[in-house]
């Protein structure tokens, strides 16, 4: 049994995958399958989402999939109506949005708040020393590090300053993740908590 994670990039599907199994399989009896689908960006992934979701929910290995979970940044669509300004307001709206678009009851979405990164924020001894010292007191509240200046881009802007070279994001994404602890990060971000707390619910309904 699996869930099939849609994704917006090289690195979460490189990543992310792993990060959250390592989180759901010591609560389930049996391992849980975790097949990433990389979509190129968001306005792919909103194109195309209904359509993809279908083909694995109503395909032949239909019967295999528990359910899938698309995941998005929360920052960088542009689908969200004007007035709604605040992280809270556009979660609502887009998570209810997407999932009306698929419209099946196997399919869940997810928003990252503001971007999987937050995630690797929530644990900063993971990061080299030099850039460690220089992080701002907001990454106490990884989910907090919003609009103006996103995960991603507080890194890049973080490691320019100390090491004069940009954050690579699927170079570095990659082996931070695989440092970071997920009990820490579940603790951490209330949104990531929301999104494992959903999954593991579903597998175990699954009989995992």
């Amino acid at each position: 049994m699996r869930f099939v994670l849609f994704v917006e990039g090289h690195t979460e599907q490189k990543a992310v995958p792993s990060f959250l199994k390592r989180w759901l399989d010591p609560r389930l009896g049996q391992p849980v399958g975790i097949k990433s689908v990389r979509f190129d960006g968001w306005p792919e992934l909103i194109e195309e989402v209904d359509r993809k979701a279908h083909l694995h929910l109503e395909g032949s290995t239909r019967n295999d999939v528990i359910a899938v979970i698309s995941l998005l940044d929360l920052y960088g669509p542009t689908i969200y109506p004007a007035q709604l300004q605040s992280a809270a307001d556009r979660d609502q709206w887009g998570k209810e949005h997407i999932e009306k678009k698929v419209n099946h009851k196997k399919f869940r979405h997810f928003f990252a708040v503001h971007e999987t990164e937050a995630w690797l924020l929530s644990q900063p001894e993971i990061f080299p020393g030099d850039v460690r010292k220089v992080f701002p007191k907001k990454v106490e509240t990884p989910e907090q590090v919003n609009f103006d200046e996103p995960p991603a881009h507080l890194l890049n802007n973080l490691y320019k300053q100390v090491t004069r070279r940009t954050y690579k994001k699927v170079v570095y994404g990659g082996q931070l993740f695989s440092k970071l602890d997920p009990d820490v990060a579940y603790d951490k971000c209330p949104k990531l908590k929301v999104l494992l707390d959903e999954m593991l619910t579903l597998a175990k309904a699954a009989g995992l």
